[in-house]
């Protein structure tokens, strides 16, 4: 499987002479004593494991503090955006997911490159992973997880509503999410109040119906002229009329809490979900007892019928971890310390997912989570979420012309128009 990305373009000598400013001077913050740490997990295992290997680096390196911030992941984005104004006083250590959010940070002199700086353990077990971290032959990231995508699903309401195998063409999906519809089950949850969970189903779609060159041309040169972005979006919008999504669809958010999208999955209130392969970690959390959803399963997002697609290529992302160009060498021993295959694999069992060291998968026990190596093992490809690869910019444009579209405020026409207004800015 090849992870496919867009590097990031040569930098302009304006950036260059940004770069000599901020990080190839021999600048650096003042206290190499204190890693500040950005991360996304803010309740449950995943917290209390970054907590753990905070406190296991500072055992391992006295005297070097680690101060962990745990940041809501919708608030994330926006919040590194404005701590990097000024990496001085930005964190040392963050979460990063790659495409053009990636490049911007590198453009601007603030990510450290760090191709000579990770161990070779690295480089072989991570090696596919890696790339999602890498541009211009450059790495800038230590990943964590891999996690494409893909519907998770109830077996209980599916074998309730009579449905005995799971779809795999877009025709198939309509149908079962009818008939648990007809059976009086919310078929689908969807988190449309953070966007991206919506905007998800109109990536997939996009996926299968275009060609890997009309893919590749949208989210390379901001091409969105090839009829498959139309289709994609109409194919939605017959999802939508169908009224299989939870009531509320509009206002309910992705993961906070029992009434989220995630959370009417795990407590049996709706049969099915489009996400990531994070999906089995957050669910365990929302469930009545803390506990793995004990008939979570998961099955590839379905061919589309005359699309265009690779067949059986897959999308998704790898989290990984990046370093502030200004901060001192204690923060690079930290991404290596947490990329070391016991972490990697407590890794995997504190957020019940797909750790990005191949050695350390061997300790993937969950059922569904180990269908989706099996999908990841065969897939020729896996492309990033098409919001990261797409940039702030167009993709939040993109995220929020879908959910109008799901509204009724917005049309089909108005989402593509929406990705050319947004790219030609």
């Amino acid at each position: 499987m090849k992870f496919k990305t867009i590097a990031a373009a040569t930098l302009a000598a304006a950036t260059m002479f940004s770069m000599a400013a901020c990080g190839n001077n021999g600048a650096s913050k003042a206290d190499d004593s204190t890693i500040t740490f950005w991360h996304n997990s803010t309740a449950g295992e995943g917290k209390q494991y970054w907590d753990d290997v905070a406190a296991a680096f500072e055992k391992a390196n006295p005297g070097v503090k680690v101060e962990v911030q745990s940041i809501q992941n919708e608030d994330f984005d926006g919040k590194l955006q404005t701590a990097m104004q000024d990496p001085s006083t930005g964190p040392d250590v963050f979460m990063q997911r790659g495409g053009e959010k990636t490049e911007d940070l590198i453009e601007a002199g603030q990510l450290m490159d760090l191709s000579d700086k990770i161990d070779d353990t690295i480089k072989t077990d991570m090696k596919t992973a890696l790339t999602a971290a890498t541009f211009d032959d450059k790495v800038y990231g230590v990943p964590v997880s891999v996690e494409p995508g893909g519907l998770w699903y109830s077996v209980d309401l599916f074998k309730q509503a009579g449905i005995t195998d799971t779809p795999t063409t877009w025709d198939d999906l309509l149908k079962d999410a009818t008939q648990l519809k007809d059976a009086g089950i919310d078929a689908i949850a969807l988190g449309a109040k953070d966007a991206w969970p919506a905007a998800h189903w109109f990536y997939w779609l996009a996926l299968r119906e275009c060609s890997p060159k009309a893919f590749q041309s949208a989210v390379g040169d901001k091409d969105f002229s090839d009829q498959c972005w139309v289709d994609a979006g109409n194919k939605l919008e017959d999802l939508n009329k169908l009224g299989v999504f939870n009531d509320g669809f509009l206002t309910t958010s992705a993961q906070q809490g029992a009434s989220s999208s995630a959370g009417l999955l795990a407590n049996h209130k709706a049969a099915m979900e489009l996400m990531g392969a994070w999906e089995p970690g957050v669910v365990k959390d929302l469930t009545p007892d803390k506990t793995a959803m004990k008939d979570l399963s998961y099955f590839a997002f379905p061919s589309v019928e005359g699309g265009k697609g690779e067949e059986g290529a897959l999308m998704g992302g790898v989290t990984f971890f990046s370093v502030n160009a200004l901060a001192g060498d204690n923060a690079v021993k930290f991404v290596n310390f947490i990329a070391s295959k016991e972490n990697q694999e407590n890794y995997a069992k504190a957020f019940s997912t797909i750790p990005a060291s191949e050695p350390a998968r061997n300790v993937v026990t969950d059922p569904a989570l180990k269908t989706v190596i099996s999908y990841l093992d065969k897939a020729p490809t896996m492309q990033q979420w098409m919001d990261t690869d797409l940039g702030s910019n167009v993709g939040n444009a993109l995220n929020t012309a879908i959910v109008n579209m799901l509204t009724g405020k917005g049309t089909v026409d108005d989402i593509i128009s929406t990705m050319k207004s947004a790219a030609a800015k």
